[in-house]
């Protein structure tokens, strides 16, 4: 599991770090004394967790856009990282229809730009050791619709534009690690790369479009049904806190292992937390109480355009014409590697993560500051986590990677 004494003081990127992922990452790696700054474009909605938080305040701020491959490379060669985690992206699969080349060009490119940017920066043979995370998806595999989860291995498709573009952002980071950073001259370049593919996650502050949590919240807030369009399809769903951990996990071993860790890693929920999307509205219900309620509604085919679309482009997307939303109806990931090499394990299970999502809103609702409600939400987190290690059972002691693992067929 993580070692909060490795935090402290280190200097971390958050690239993203004004969406909900990046601000609950900003505000934990806060909370374990690290250094943290941040490279992105201004908060992606209104009202936002990272402005409700104040953290514009609290870190220091690159304001720029991923794409932008000069800008990146200030923020690299001024702040001087010894980790980033690269979550700037379009995170959204139906914004992905309505605009894949922005989609493409975000994903796909902000992922090139970024190790790019490390491989100009990087320090003669001997310097301090370095990691990159990229955080992607379990969305970039090739879903055959099937009850097993996918393991790292398995062959990456992504069967929208925001799967796709996340599946070419791990064929980049590969490319990356095998011609610029490759293990064999670890002792020149001292950088480990590594991809982390995580599932639904939800958590308090989050006021995405087109995501269930955050409709929910909309619609109970407002005294409305919630409308659910899929409510058969199966995802690993997870509170923020718990793949962000395994994020830091994972970077940790980076730096203290080098390329040993340099590749793809999951992390997902229990088997027991793949559930449906009804079971999520219902158990939302349920906590929220005030007589919460939602209704099934027909699933939309076509995405709308965008004011930004140019006629004759292959972003143009003509209403009513439009090819159906691709929704997996199953979706699971087989996270046996991280817990057994990484030690990293979930620590709250779906009933809690949604559960924890109602108190957040509810306690916001009534007055209290977002940034003490987040910070109340880490303390209970670390302590659970604490708890969890300490139980019977739980050895969370890492071996090796090599010891850990089966022979790969």
């Amino acid at each position: 599991m993580m070692n909060p004494d490795f935090w402290r003081s280190r200097k971390v990127l958050v690239t993203g770090h004004t969406g909900f992922k990046g601000t609950w990452l900003s505000m934990l790696l806060k909370k374990l004394g690290a250094d943290v700054a941040g490279f992105s474009l201004d908060p992606p909605t209104e009202p936002s967790l990272f402005e409700l938080c104040g953290l514009r305040r609290e870190m220091p701020s690159f304001l720029g856009d991923i794409r932008d491959y000069e800008e990146v490379k200030r923020a690299i060669r001024a702040f001087e990282p010894q980790v980033v985690i690269h979550m700037a992206a379009q995170p959204l699969v139906r914004e992905s229809y309505r605009a894949p080349l922005d989609t493409y060009s975000t994903n796909v490119m902000g992922t090139a730009n970024l190790l790019e940017a490390m491989r100009q920066t990087t320090g003669a043979a001997g310097a301090e050791p370095r990691a990159v995370v990229n955080v992607t998806t379990d969305k970039v595999y090739d879903n055959r619709e099937w009850a097993w989860g996918y393991r790292e291995i398995d062959p990456l498709l992504g069967r929208d534009p925001y799967a796709n573009s996340k599946a070419c952002s791990e064929l980049i980071t590969s490319a990356y690690r095998s011609s610029f950073f490759p293990a064999e001259r670890y002792a020149e370049h001292r950088v480990g790369v590594a991809a982390a593919r995580a599932g639904n996650v939800i958590g308090g502050g989050d006021w995405a479009k087109d995501r269930i949590i955050p409709d929910c919240v909309r619609a109970a807030l407002a005294g409305e049904p919630i409308a659910v369009r899929n409510p058969g399809s199966v995802r690993p769903w997870q509170h923020a806190l718990d793949p962000l951990t395994g994020y830091l996990t994972l970077a940790e071993r980076l730096v203290t292992d080098g390329p040993a860790f340099a590749e793809a890693w999951n992390f997902g929920p229990s088997d027991a937390d793949a559930r449906t999307v009804e079971w999520i509205v219902r158990t939302f219900c349920a906590k929220w109480g005030e007589g919460a309620e939602y209704r099934v509604a027909s699933p939309e085919t076509t995405p709308e355009t965008t004011p930004e679309t140019t006629p004759g482009t292959a972003s143009e997307t003509a209403l009513g014409t439009a090819p159906p939303l691709h929704e997996s109806a199953m979706l699971r990931l087989d996270c046996s590697k991280a817990r057994s090499v990484l030690g990293w394990r979930p620590v709250w299970d779906a009933e809690t993560a949604v559960e924890k999502v109602v108190d957040w809103t509810k306690r916001y609702r009534g007055g209290d500051s977002p940034y003490s409600i987040c910070l109340r939400h880490i303390d209970d987190y670390l302590e659970d986590a604490a708890t969890s290690r300490q139980a019977p059972g739980s050895d969370r002691t890492a071996p090796s990677i090599e010891a850990a693992l089966p022979d790969r067929p």
